[in-house]
């Protein structure tokens, strides 16, 4: 486990976040208030997650980060695509067989979820995206348009109503992939519940305030020492003449963000994201940066993604059927659009 002392502003460019800068030390630091102040990262699910937490003393914030890792790594062995023995990757080799396959209780909390927001959005989410994402992995590695034929394969083998949930005899939980080939991707909520499951951890072993990051994405529990909140700001647009960022303070709270900063190719002058559209299995073609806030990270992370699809209109009518409030800045013509739902500005005042 690495220990790494930081200030605390958190800071969100383009869905990638980090700890803010000027490194002073290693281990705890004591406060003021007889807390002392920690920092850990480790990697997991391919990217580094972080930990802030404030603790009675340094063995505490060691347990408790050390703990919270462990249900990470615990968690990335059932939802893991890229794992070939993970139980995600088991359920997907399924597919097509019509084998009823029983599932662990936390698969089924993702898997639940996922389908409810697959149905709100009309597919805007989905969850059996794998084939696609592999072909437009390949086209950006390539930086080549996928084949029409190649993509029709992998849209035939998708699409989330073919993920049927149910009960066996017993009561327990089961999944039936109906479609051969389909290759299940929670890339776009399974990170969501890793934070909110982290979280928990560190509450039960007596954290009350702490900080979960892992790929741009986070949640704030309490606040730190004589604050209000954890501050964190949101970068701009990549794009020229963008508006700038936001700061917004949080306090037992999940935020997400999805852009297409760092994952993405220019192609014959138009921009492809590694976000696509489970509908028509195309690449999104604009730039766009949406930030949600809400009360847990699984459902927040999801609906990321639904924004991200459906744009402003009708993707903010979805969204607000949650308790999220959500920030938009995308440049669908050329010139940044700026949109916010009504309950934003309350995380941006101190």
């Amino acid at each position: 486990m690495h220990f790494v002392r930081r200030a605390l502003t958190a800071l969100i460019t383009g869905g990638m976040l980090g700890l803010s800068l000027a490194i002073v030390g290693t281990g705890c630091q004591t406060r003021p208030v007889a807390e002392v102040r920690c920092e850990y990262q480790q990697t997991h699910m391919g990217m580094p997650f972080r930990i802030v937490l404030y603790a009675a003393d340094s063995a505490a914030g060691d347990a408790a980060a050390a703990a919270a890792f462990l249900r990470i790594a615990e968690l990335n062995r059932i939802l893991s695509d890229y794992e070939a023995d993970s139980e995600l990757s088991r359920l997907s080799k399924t597919s097509g067989t019509g084998a009823v396959v029983p599932l662990s209780g936390d698969l089924t909390r993702v898997l639940d979820r996922a389908d409810e927001v697959s149905r709100m959005s009309d597919g805007a989410f989905d969850i059996t995206v794998g084939p696609l994402v592999d072909v437009w992995k390949r086209a950006r590695r390539q930086r080549v348009l996928p084949e029409e034929e190649k993509l029709a394969r992998a849209r035939a083998a998708t699409g989330w109503r073919h993920v049927v949930l149910g009960r066996d005899a017993t009561g327990r939980r089961t999944a039936c992939l109906q479609v051969p080939g389909m290759r299940l991707d929670l890339g776009g909520i399974a990170k969501g519940y890793a934070l909110d499951e982290a979280t928990r951890v560190l509450k039960a072993r007596g954290i009350r305030s702490s900080l979960v990051s892992g790929g741009g994405d986070l949640f704030a529990a309490g606040t730190p020492p004589g604050q209000v909140g954890w501050k964190i700001e949101i970068g701009e647009l990549d794009v020229p003449n963008a508006p700038p960022g936001r700061v917004v303070w949080l306090k037992d709270r999940a935020l997400v963000t999805s852009g297409d900063r760092f994952q993405r190719v220019e192609l014959g002058g138009i921009r492809y994201s590694h976000l696509l559209d489970p509908r028509t299995g195309w690449a999104l073609t604009h730039p766009s940066q949406v930030t949600l806030i809400g009360r847990e990270a699984m459902t927040t992370d999801a609906l990321s993604k639904v924004l991200s699809v459906m744009g402003p209109d009708p993707g903010f009518d979805r969204v607000r059927r949650y308790p999220v409030e959500a920030f938009l800045m995308h440049a669908p013509r050329g010139t940044v659009e700026v949109r916010q739902t009504s309950g934003w500005h309350r995380y941006e005042r101190r």
